[in-house]
């Protein structure tokens, strides 16, 4: 035990001393999540209207309408653009170019109708064949309904009471009434979920992506340690003594598993603190998962050192990992919005349930029970990739 403990002191010495540590360990995970958040609006800090633009013409200028335009100003679903000064032919070729979504015209005597008990209709310029279109059709009906209803009430009631109640008061009360109707249907967000709001989607998404992608390339300099020794010949020397050859695959793999560990742990805390990505919902779940991607990723780092017999390989064998297993597991794109059978070819990669794990705390709000099978598949990752080197290390180190 004393003999991997020196092995693995040997090695951390060698890796404090090369610089490149710092810039695949630290710096460059966290600049890629910077620039891959700000490339999908992972730093939105301006308040966007998500609206739908539709343009608006009052050719009546009556209460009447004034009312519909605050009725329609308060709608979470139409942003009005006033056009008052557009023809009703211009506003339709605006959205005929889909510089609008759609256009809504007041025609005149619009309120004089209403009042005189009769059915006027608004002028809707909007392809309802299309789903934005659907959408402000119901919202200017909705609108309509609550209009008409409450003058209709407010006319009924003056007629019935008379002087005793003014029609204003009546039909403020009647519009009123609309925002809070007897039957309604209301959104309930799971308190989870309510938990991970704060939690920008992107950026915990790249987050963990970048810190498995530059994890894997940081095996390039771990990788060249073991290469650095064969040239120097003191592996081989190591290889005269007494001293297993167990115990010298173990020692090396345990120097990476230690510099990854303290990758993983510097990124997530700089993840919680600066990027506020919620890895303390679960603090027992992230740490699993945490163990577990640094195994794996360190056996593999190990079976990379044992293959490359020089320095130009151990960039190749740590690069091209690096590209595919980040490409297909999701690290730069959520497996979420690809197809069924690249979500299962994708978790070929360790890479994909190492992000399902994280994911599953950042994004999902989930629990340890969330990442337990993901931490056992990377377990069998780590057991194949250690078993494979041990192999290759006995069959060549002779």
């Amino acid at each position: 035990m004393i003999r991997i403990l020196d092995i693995t002191l040997n090695d951390l010495l060698q890796l404090i001393r090369d610089r490149k540590i710092f810039l695949f360990l630290l710096i460059m995970p966290i600049a890629f999540t910077f620039l891959f958040g700000f490339a999908f609006g992972g730093f939105g800090g301006g308040s966007s209207d998500s609206r739908l633009p539709v343009g608006y013409l009052d050719e009546d200028q009556s209460w009447v309408s004034e009312s519909l335009y605050e009725i329609f100003s308060k709608s979470e679903v139409i942003r009005l653009e006033m056009s008052g000064r557009l023809s009703p032919m211009e506003l339709e070729n605006l959205v005929v170019d889909e510089k609008l979504a759609a256009a809504i015209i007041i025609p005149r005597d619009y309120g004089r109708d209403i009042l005189r008990d009769k059915s006027p209709k608004l002028i809707l310029i909007a392809d309802t064949g299309l789903p934005a279109g659907r959408s402000v059709e119901s919202e200017a009906l909705t609108a309509v309904i609550h209009l008409d209803s409450a003058i209709r009430t407010a006319l009924v009631m003056e007629q019935t009471i008379g002087e005793k109640i003014q029609f204003n008061y009546m039909y403020e009360k009647a519009l009123k009434a609309w925002e809070d109707p007897p039957i309604q249907v209301r959104e309930i967000t799971s308190t989870v979920i309510s938990e991970t709001e704060r939690s920008s989607g992107s950026m915990a998404h790249f987050s963990p992506g970048m810190m498995l992608q530059f994890a894997i390339a940081g095996l390039l300099t771990s990788a060249q340690i073991i290469v650095s020794e064969r040239k120097s010949r003191s592996l081989q020397r190591i290889l005269t003594t007494a001293t297993p050859r167990l115990y010298i695959v173990l020692g090396h793999f345990l120097t990476i598993f230690i510099m990854i560990a303290i990758q993983f742990l510097v990124l997530i805390v700089f993840g919680q603190i600066v990027l506020d990505i919620n890895y303390q919902h679960s603090i027992q779940g992230t740490a699993l998962v945490a163990f577990t991607s640094a195994l794996c990723i360190a056996a593999l780092g190990l079976l990379i050192g044992v293959m490359a017999k020089s320095e130009e390989q151990a960039v190749i064998f740590s690069l091209i990992p690096m590209f595919i297993l980040a490409g297909l597991g999701g690290a730069w794109v959520p497996l979420e919005v690809v197809g069924g059978t690249f979500q299962i070819i994708g978790h070929l990669s360790p890479v994909a349930w190492s992000m399902d794990g994280f994911k599953s705390i950042t994004i999902r709000g989930l629990g340890i029970n969330s990442v337990i099978l993901p931490s056992i598949v990377l377990v069998g990752y780590a057991t194949f990739f250690f078993i494979l080197a041990s192999w290759r290390f006995a069959r060549t180190e002779n």
